[in-house]
């Protein structure tokens, strides 16, 4: 702010209020403006505004308090009211801002953001926000988080719309359910007139800080916290992609969509109540449904199993589970998604509704993985979904799966997909297939079998010694690393292993290789290898890198301390 006018604004104050009683006018005395910040990460952003700002007419409230996992419910509680809020930290893939300093552990969900600006219980900080600063990368980034895919537009086909009808349909449903960061974060400030946010990139604390200096050393007095639009800042902050929008208000034609969200997400109404609004949610188009799946999801995901217990929820959901209609349409669209996790996901929330029993659930998802088996599309993505997303998972029901598939008929013994995503699933064949992929010569064949160990680490010694040994066969090259770096991540405490790999190390010509080996090295137990021996090897035989230190030099390091 300029500081003639911070020095003079008291006095002009003071003037008014003389003016207006000399006139015989009532006087309502308007307090300091309150600029809450959320820092998350780098408080360049805050300490700029708490230099320029007169005390006299600002005062701040950090609602972030260290340690406190509930800071925000304890901010909404304390019913403070913000005319402006300061948002600073990581942003970049739009479900959280979150911080890279290793002594913060705070952050800020998207959903957390969404409950407390859906739930009175904190309508202190959101009722008056005059702006919003979200000092983020791609806080208003434009780009949908959701379209509508090739099931979408099959969907309304078969429900009788013509083709151009129904691109139509499709795009309007992009639309209201996209949900870019942009439209997220104006659904969550409702109404309020001015959010400043980032298209792409946007500056480190270190910049953003004396950017902010430089735009409130000619700022008018009065403007932060007063929703008018600054010319001058977005002039200075323009250049690195940040731009201004206003909160959704009742006129806005997508915000029938933040009504469904916090019919969800506010804290106010009784579980069985959120059911009973769910419950008709599934009676709409299927295509709305699948837009507004990850919002279902969510809310049924948070029911524990005291609250199902309850008889008015286990009611609601009785209810649910008895509506053949929605099931029959929501089963028929999940069994004809283009991406298996999204079938993957709407099987799940079919079996947490009732409408598959954990067999069931089992069956459809054995026939997932079968139908892109003979299609010939089963990806090294989708073999990861099996090794993570199979139904059974933390228990004995998963146990019959492999078989299940095998007798599909559609598996083949030559195709690795196909051998990884049965290997996940408990086939001791597709095992052994997967493992031994690991030391092939074919970059896809690595990455299948590094997909597989990742989620099943050897835990065989027998095996690991004949890895290491096939690995120390390998021809040099991008295919020996990658399979030097799984290894890493399996932790090896096997002296033999421990032997073969670091035998290896005078061999190699590779620096990345070489780097490799000594990934592994540093995370194994260092008393089972001859310390000084090995530290010996690895200074004489280090291929000299440009980039000064690194990993080779740490574990010489730790070696020789040891």
């Amino acid at each position: 702010m300029n500081r003639h006018l911070a020095r003079t604004s008291a006095p002009l104050t003071q003037l008014a209020l003389l003016l207006g009683l000399l006139a015989g006018l009532p006087i309502a005395q308007a307090g300091p403006k309150t600029v809450c910040t959320i820092t998350i990460n780098s408080a360049d952003e805050k300490e700029s505004l708490q230099r320029h700002l007169p005390p006299g007419d600002y005062r701040f409230v950090e609602l972030v308090q260290r340690g406190k996992p509930d800071w925000l419910a304890a901010a909404c509680s304390s019913q403070v009211k913000c005319d402006s809020l300061v948002i600073s930290g990581h942003f970049d893939d739009g479900t959280e801002f979150y911080t890279d300093s290793f002594d913060k552990r705070e952050f800020l969900t998207m959903h957390e953001l969404q409950r407390a600006s859906c739930s009175p219980s904190c309508s202190g900080v959101f009722s008056q926000l005059k702006d919003v600063y979200l000092f983020g990368c791609n806080t208003l980034k434009t780009q949908p988080r959701h379209e509508a895919g090739a099931e979408v537009l099959r969907s309304l086909t078969r429900d009788g719309r013509a083709g151009s009808d129904a691109q139509r349909l499709a795009d309007l449903l992009s639309q209201r359910y996209g949900q870019s960061n942009r439209d997220r974060l104006r659904h969550v400030f409702k109404d309020v007139p001015l959010l400043y946010g980032f298209q792409a990139n946007a500056p480190l604390g270190r910049v953003a800080g004396p950017m902010m200096d430089r735009y409130l050393q000619t700022a008018p007095a009065g403007e932060v916290g007063s929703g008018r639009r600054s010319a001058t800042l977005l002039g200075l902050f323009g250049p690195v992609s940040m731009v201004a929008e206003a909160g959704v208000n009742d006129s806005d034609p997508h915000t029938g969509f933040r009504h469904d969200m916090c019919s969800l997400a506010d804290d106010t109404p009784s579980a069985a109540h959120k059911l009973a609004f769910l419950h008709a949610f599934l009676q709409r188009d299927i295509t709305d449904v699948r837009m507004f799946l990850d919002h279902l999801e969510r809310y049924l995901g948070s029911l524990d199993p005291a609250q199902r217990s309850l008889p008015e929820v286990t009611a609601a959901l009785a209810t649910i589970a008895r509506d053949h209609g929605a099931r029959q349409r929501f089963l028929a669209f999940a069994r004809d998604a283009d991406a298996a996790p999204v079938q993957a996901r709407m099987l799940a929330l079919a079996h947490s509704l009732g409408w598959l029993t954990p067999a069931q659930e089992q069956e459809e998802f054995v026939q997932m993985v079968a139908n892109r088996m003979a299609k010939g599309s089963l990806t090294a993505a989708e073999v990861d979904l099996v090794c993570t997303a199979r139904p059974g998972h933390e228990n004995t029901r998963g146990a019959g799966l492999a078989p299940q598939l095998r007798a599909s008929g559609t598996a083949r013994a030559s195709n690795l997909s196909h051998a990884a995503a049965l290997a996940c699933l408990g086939d001791e064949q597709g095992h052994q297939s997967t493992v031994r992929a690991l030391t092939s010569s074919l970059d896809e064949n690595v990455a299948l079998a590094q997909i597989y160990l990742r989620h099943r680490p050897l835990a065989d010694v027998d095996q690991l010694r004949a890895l290491t040994a096939d690995i120390g066969r390998m021809t040099a090259g991008a295919a020996q690393v990658r399979a030097l770096e799984t290894v890493a991540r399996l932790r090896l405490n096997d002296r033999q292993s421990l032997q073969e790999i670091a035998g290896l190390f005078p061999l190699l010509r590779s620096l990345p290789a070489q780097r490799a080996v000594a990934g592994i090295l540093i995370r194994a137990d260092h008393s089972l290898l001859a310390r000084a021996d090995l530290a010996r090897v690895l200074r004489q035989h280090r291929l000299k890198s440009n980039d000064g230190g690194d990993v080779i030099d740490v574990l010489i390091r730790i070696l020789q301390a040891a």
